[in-house]
């Protein structure tokens, strides 16, 4: 039914394709990576079991755009991951997140806008993604549970 097959020949550059026809496009794209950690806090000034010390699996999503290189790519997914590993999880990763982070109530929608610079702290450095790409961050979404979530999209930081 679907004709599975092994390829014949393994296409080869300047041979098969041109470097010149690598970048299909001039489109601004998006791309998504998500990652988890573990950690744990308490809420001040909170009537409710979240103002006892306790921990979740937190998951958070980028959401990246910007323009394809010469080669039809945007950023490298392993690139924002050395970013979430070097810049931004040493400060989430089983840590207790009211020491760790900036002194704030560690909610999940102070902790998004904190994820949200980090990450736009560090592709702005990074003069090839910034420039040459014209690389943002267009959401991050922090989910506390399977089922809530916060969310800073970047019409809302930049406006505000």
């Amino acid at each position: 039914m679907y004709g599975f097959r092994i390829v014949d020949k393994l296409e080869k550059i300047d041979e098969d394709i041109q470097k010149e026809e690598l970048k299909y496009h001039t489109k601004r794209v998006m791309v998504s990576k998500e990652f988890t950690f573990d950690a744990a806090h308490h809420l001040h000034c909170y009537e409710g079991k979240c103002k006892n010390l306790h921990g979740h699996t937190y998951k958070v999503i980028f959401g990246i755009s910007g323009y394809v290189n010469a080669t039809g790519l945007m950023i490298d997914f392993g690139d924002i991951k050395e970013i979430w590993k070097n810049d931004i999880e040493i400060h989430l990763d089983h840590r207790y997140l009211n020491e760790t982070l900036p002194n704030m109530n560690t909610t999940a929608e102070n902790m998004v806008v904190w994820i949200y610079e980090k990450m736009a702290e560090a592709i702005k450095a990074n003069d090839e993604l910034s420039r040459e790409q014209g690389a943002r961050v267009e959401f991050v979404r922090l989910f506390e549970t399977p089922t809530s979530y916060a969310e800073a999209r970047r019409e809302w930081m930049e406006s505000e």
